[in-house]
Protein backbone atom coordinates (compact mmCIF):
# COMPACT_ATOMS: atom_id res chain seq x y z
CA UNK A 1 0.00 0.00 0.00
CA UNK A 2 1.13 3.33 -0.72
CA UNK A 3 0.10 7.04 -1.59
CA UNK A 4 0.06 7.52 -5.20
CA UNK A 5 0.12 10.53 -5.75
CA UNK A 6 0.53 14.50 -4.62
CA UNK A 7 2.95 15.68 -1.63
CA UNK A 8 3.11 12.27 0.28
CA UNK A 9 3.65 10.31 -3.38
CA UNK A 10 5.45 7.29 -2.70
CA UNK A 11 5.06 6.60 0.92
CA UNK A 12 4.70 3.20 1.95
CA UNK A 13 1.25 2.87 4.25
CA UNK A 14 0.94 0.24 7.10
CA UNK A 15 -2.57 -1.64 7.61
CA UNK A 16 -3.69 -3.29 10.60
CA UNK A 17 -4.63 -7.22 10.32
CA UNK A 18 -7.76 -8.88 10.54
CA UNK A 19 -10.30 -10.33 8.16
CA UNK A 20 -12.10 -6.88 8.85
CA UNK A 21 -9.32 -4.75 7.26
CA UNK A 22 -9.42 -4.80 2.89
CA UNK A 23 -7.13 -2.12 1.76
CA UNK A 24 -8.50 -0.41 -1.36
CA UNK A 25 -5.83 -1.67 -4.28
CA UNK A 26 -4.12 1.09 -5.88
CA UNK A 27 -6.39 0.52 -9.71
CA UNK A 28 -9.28 1.24 -7.39
CA UNK A 29 -7.96 4.12 -5.75
CA UNK A 30 -6.62 6.23 -8.71
CA UNK A 31 -10.25 5.60 -10.05
CA UNK A 32 -11.85 6.99 -7.29
CA UNK A 33 -9.61 9.99 -7.19
CA UNK A 34 -9.70 10.06 -10.77
CA UNK A 35 -13.38 10.88 -10.77
CA UNK A 36 -13.45 13.36 -7.95
CA UNK A 37 -10.02 15.18 -8.83
CA UNK A 38 -11.36 18.41 -9.06
CA UNK A 39 -13.36 18.55 -5.79
CA UNK A 40 -10.26 17.50 -3.79
CA UNK A 41 -8.09 20.72 -3.73
CA UNK A 42 -9.52 22.82 -0.24
CA UNK A 43 -11.62 19.57 0.31
CA UNK A 44 -12.26 19.02 4.20
CA UNK A 45 -12.68 15.41 4.17
CA UNK A 46 -14.41 12.86 6.63
CA UNK A 47 -13.04 9.10 6.42
CA UNK A 48 -15.41 7.20 8.22
CA UNK A 49 -14.39 3.33 9.38
CA UNK A 50 -11.21 4.45 8.26
CA UNK A 51 -8.70 1.30 8.88
CA UNK A 52 -5.46 2.55 7.75
CA UNK A 53 -6.43 5.76 6.88
CA UNK A 54 -5.35 5.47 2.91
CA UNK A 55 -7.96 7.16 1.40
CA UNK A 56 -7.90 10.11 3.60
CA UNK A 57 -4.14 10.18 3.42
CA UNK A 58 -4.58 9.90 -0.02
CA UNK A 59 -6.79 13.33 0.14
CA UNK A 60 -4.65 15.58 2.07
CA UNK A 61 -1.78 14.05 -0.48
CA UNK A 62 -3.80 15.51 -3.39
CA UNK A 63 -4.52 18.67 -1.47
CA UNK A 64 -7.48 18.32 0.64
CA UNK A 65 -7.38 21.00 3.50
CA UNK A 66 -8.55 18.88 6.74
CA UNK A 67 -9.48 15.10 6.77
CA UNK A 68 -10.94 13.67 9.97
CA UNK A 69 -10.30 9.78 10.58
CA UNK A 70 -12.85 7.81 12.37
CA UNK A 71 -12.79 4.12 13.78
CA UNK A 72 -13.38 2.64 17.16
CA UNK A 73 -10.61 0.09 16.73
CA UNK A 74 -7.51 1.05 18.28
CA UNK A 75 -5.17 -1.31 15.83
CA UNK A 76 -6.96 0.81 13.01
CA UNK A 77 -6.22 3.98 14.63
CA UNK A 78 -2.63 3.31 15.64
CA UNK A 79 -1.84 2.44 11.85
CA UNK A 80 -3.86 5.73 10.75
CA UNK A 81 -1.42 7.61 13.59
CA UNK A 82 1.72 6.28 12.57
CA UNK A 83 0.68 6.65 8.33
CA UNK A 84 0.17 10.27 9.05
CA UNK A 85 3.14 11.02 10.95
CA UNK A 86 5.31 8.57 8.06
CA UNK A 87 3.63 10.51 5.64
CA UNK A 88 3.95 13.99 7.37
CA UNK A 89 0.38 14.93 6.97
CA UNK A 90 -0.64 14.67 10.54
CA UNK A 91 -0.97 18.44 11.10
CA UNK A 92 -3.66 18.23 8.59
CA UNK A 93 -5.37 15.54 10.44
CA UNK A 94 -8.29 14.90 13.28
CA UNK A 95 -8.08 11.22 14.27
CA UNK A 96 -11.59 10.07 16.77
CA UNK A 97 -12.03 6.65 18.50
CA UNK A 98 -15.44 6.41 18.50
CA UNK A 99 -17.97 4.31 16.54
CA UNK A 100 -18.71 5.96 13.51
CA UNK A 101 -22.34 5.69 13.53
CA UNK A 102 -22.19 7.69 16.60
CA UNK A 103 -19.91 10.36 14.89
CA UNK A 104 -22.10 11.20 12.18
CA UNK A 105 -25.16 11.35 14.25
CA UNK A 106 -23.98 14.15 16.65
CA UNK A 107 -21.11 15.57 15.00
CA UNK A 108 -22.01 19.34 13.98
CA UNK A 109 -19.57 20.20 10.91
CA UNK A 110 -19.89 19.83 7.12
CA UNK A 111 -17.74 17.96 5.26
CA UNK A 112 -17.15 18.39 0.91
CA UNK A 113 -15.78 14.53 0.94
CA UNK A 114 -16.79 11.67 2.78
CA UNK A 115 -15.60 8.56 2.03
CA UNK A 116 -17.66 5.17 3.08
CA UNK A 117 -15.59 1.98 3.05
CA UNK A 118 -17.20 -0.16 5.81
CA UNK A 119 -16.60 -3.90 6.56
CA UNK A 120 -18.94 -5.96 4.17
CA UNK A 121 -21.50 -8.26 5.11
CA UNK A 122 -23.62 -5.81 7.63
CA UNK A 123 -25.28 -3.25 4.96
CA UNK A 124 -23.31 -0.32 6.42
CA UNK A 125 -23.91 1.42 3.13
CA UNK A 126 -27.88 1.89 3.36
CA UNK A 127 -27.69 2.06 7.37
CA UNK A 128 -25.05 5.41 7.63
CA UNK A 129 -26.25 6.97 4.00
CA UNK A 130 -29.03 8.85 5.51
CA UNK A 131 -27.11 10.48 8.16
CA UNK A 132 -24.12 11.10 5.64
CA UNK A 133 -26.28 13.11 3.34
CA UNK A 134 -27.27 15.24 6.53
CA UNK A 135 -23.50 16.14 6.96
CA UNK A 136 -22.72 16.81 3.19
CA UNK A 137 -21.75 20.43 2.53
CA UNK A 138 -23.48 22.09 -1.28
CA UNK A 139 -21.36 20.46 -4.09
CA UNK A 140 -20.16 17.91 -1.44
CA UNK A 141 -19.56 14.03 -2.74
CA UNK A 142 -19.68 10.80 -0.22
CA UNK A 143 -17.42 7.99 -1.76
CA UNK A 144 -19.04 4.46 -1.37
CA UNK A 145 -16.75 1.22 -1.41
CA UNK A 146 -19.34 -2.06 -0.87
CA UNK A 147 -19.14 -5.72 -1.93
CA UNK A 148 -20.23 -6.24 -4.95
CA UNK A 149 -23.06 -8.64 -4.31
CA UNK A 150 -24.78 -5.19 -2.66
CA UNK A 151 -26.54 -2.37 -3.57
CA UNK A 152 -27.80 1.15 -2.79
CA UNK A 153 -30.90 0.62 -1.94
CA UNK A 154 -32.31 3.87 -1.55
CA UNK A 155 -29.87 7.33 -2.53
CA UNK A 156 -31.42 9.97 0.15
CA UNK A 157 -33.05 12.84 -0.54
CA UNK A 158 -31.15 15.92 -2.46
CA UNK A 159 -27.82 13.47 -3.24
CA UNK A 160 -27.78 12.16 -6.57
CA UNK A 161 -25.59 9.07 -8.21
CA UNK A 162 -22.75 10.28 -10.33
CA UNK A 163 -21.34 6.73 -11.19
CA UNK A 164 -21.20 3.30 -10.06
CA UNK A 165 -17.58 1.29 -11.24
CA UNK A 166 -17.64 -2.70 -10.65
CA UNK A 167 -13.87 -4.01 -9.93
CA UNK A 168 -14.32 -7.77 -8.98
CA UNK A 169 -15.64 -8.01 -5.80
CA UNK A 170 -16.18 -4.60 -5.00
CA UNK A 171 -18.39 -1.43 -6.08
CA UNK A 172 -17.23 2.32 -5.67
CA UNK A 173 -20.57 4.54 -5.94
CA UNK A 174 -20.06 7.81 -6.43
CA UNK A 175 -22.78 10.36 -4.97
CA UNK A 176 -23.12 14.00 -5.03
CA UNK A 177 -25.29 16.79 -3.69
CA UNK A 178 -25.26 19.43 -6.55
CA UNK A 179 -24.67 23.06 -5.28
CA UNK A 180 -26.72 25.81 -5.28
CA UNK A 181 -25.15 27.55 -8.07
CA UNK A 182 -25.51 24.13 -9.70
CA UNK A 183 -29.42 24.75 -10.44
CA UNK A 184 -30.77 23.11 -6.77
Amino acid sequence: MRIITGSARGRKLIAPEGLDVRPTTDKVKEAIFSAIQFEIEGAYVLDLFSGSGQMGIEALSRGAKRAVFVDNSQKALRCVNENLRNSQLDKYADVINRDSYDYIKHINKKFDIVILDPPYRYNHINNILPFVSEKLSDGGYIICEYESDADIDIIPDGLKLKKTYRYGKINVSILYRESEEDGE
